[in-house]
């Protein structure tokens, strides 16, 4: 893929993405900031739908190749896509709660993975390091990197922790649409694929697991788990970059 199927953000565009991924941290936030113990995932998903009508904006989700709700929730060994359903999110727990939305015709997409109640250390391992993981490929999103930069960042650091990054799901480009080019994997070697340039608006979302990295799409035909059952953790965010180097959008 060249670099010019890439589509380059022009600064009144960022305006508006900064608002979106402005308003999409915050909704996430607040949705954080409401679940409890035995709560259902369709309880956070309604809360979630709330928000985002409360903040005058659309679930980018809700209806997108079919899916039910607005928001994706993943719990344990569950990686990404869970449909919201009467499942309890119970103390020891880890839940991924992952939303998009969008603000005059352009897409933000945000996740985060929060602990319920006390969890093992660890879960909680896992957790830190795949935020961390993320941050270090956030680093490498900068003017004159290559794409793989940020790939290979975000694998290094999990794997140095001794876990695995999902391979059968990317990041990827966004904008006017929720999915743009490029394709952005977790893992990979240095110094491959486009050179990055200004302007240029990325979703990075590490997916990390306790075992391996292998997954399988459950018979609801949308939510991904880990093949051997142990934990996974997601963290996204919505990047640009800048002459100033990555600025994240859903901060």
């Amino acid at each position: 893929m060249m670099a010019n199927q890439i589509k380059i953000k022009t600064p009144e565009e960022l305006d508006v993405l900064r608002i979106a991924g402005k308003t999409l941290s915050d909704i996430v936030a607040e949705v954080v900031c409401s679940l409890k113990t035995n709560m259902t995932t369709q309880e956070i998903d309604l809360e979630a739908e709330k928000l985002i009508a409360k903040h005058k904006v659309i679930p980018a989700f809700k209806g997108y190749r079919g899916f039910p709700a607005c928001t994706c929730i993943s719990v344990n060994q569950e990686v990404v896509h869970g449909i919201p359903s009467l499942k309890r999110v119970k103390n020891g727990d880890l839940v991924s709660i992952d939303i998009g939305l969008i603000y005059n015709d352009y897409f933000s997409d945000m996740a985060i993975t929060v602990p319920v109640g006390q969890i093992s250390a660890e879960r909680q391992k896992l957790m830190d390091v795949t935020r961390q993981s993320l941050l270090k490929g956030i680093e490498q999103a900068r003017v004159g990197n290559h794409l793989s930069d940020i790939s290979h960042a975000v694998e290094q650091h999990a794997k140095a922790h001794n876990f695995s990054v999902v391979r059968d799901f990317v990041g990827h480009g966004i904008g006017r649409n929720l999915h743009e080019e490029p394709e952005i994997p977790n893992y990979g070697p240095p110094h491959c694929g486009p050179v990055l340039e200004e302007g240029m608006v990325f979703a990075i979302e590490p997916m990390v697991n306790i075992g391996s990295w292998e997954t399988k799409i459950t018979d609801n035909g949308w939510t991904v788990e880990t093949l051997d059952g142990t934990c996974s953790a997601h963290f996204e965010h919505t990047v640009a970059i800048t002459k100033n180097g990555p600025e994240i959008l859903t901060q």
